[in-house]
């Protein structure tokens, strides 16, 4: 299996993320989007803002030269979450896997959250290979499936090795 590697997010890494924001299918997996994700301005608004901020851990997936998403963790409500984003070009792989342990190695906060969508079955897998385990179920409007969904909260309360 080939192998991923993390590294800082650089500005050229931006048009590979803009992409992945436009992809149909994987806006309708992930839900929880941008309003609209084709608004370049509003994308460039809100990842200026993420780089600026020492505080989020954010981290380039790459697979050799390739660059095929972001993983990251930032603060909501008190709490450290979690998310990650794959170019739906390597989905099935176990890359995202392979960069959510690799990020926990980088990311010691603990207890750690996440969120996935309720019949996002792929990501529910890759959080709990990962050691998160399922705490409880929330309601929010999915901005890419205009509708109020169920989602999933997970949590991480242990170092992973």
């Amino acid at each position: 299996m080939a192998e991923i590697q993390l590294r800082d997010v650089i500005a050229s890494d931006l048009p590979v993320f803009f992409r992945n924001q436009l992809d149909a299918d994987a806006n309708h997996m992930a839900a929880f989007t941008a309003k609209d994700p084709a608004d370049r301005d509003a994308f460039d608004h809100h990842w200026a803002k993420i780089i600026a901020d020492s505080s989020i851990p954010i981290q380039t997936i790459t697979l050799g030269n390739e660059v095929i998403g972001h993983v990251l963790s930032y603060e909501l409500a008190g709490a450290t979450e979690v998310s990650y984003w794959i170019s739906k070009e390597y989905w099935g792989r176990g890359l995202a896997t392979q960069a959510m342990r690799a990020f926990l190695q980088l990311q010691t906060v603990r207890p750690l959250h996440a969120r996935a969508a309720k019949d996002n079955i792929a990501s529910l897998r890759v959080l709990e290979k990962c050691g998160f385990v399922i705490t409880g179920v929330d309601r929010g409007y999915a901005n890419a499936r205009g509708a109020e969904i169920e989602e999933f909260v997970l949590q991480l309360n242990a170092a992973r090795a």
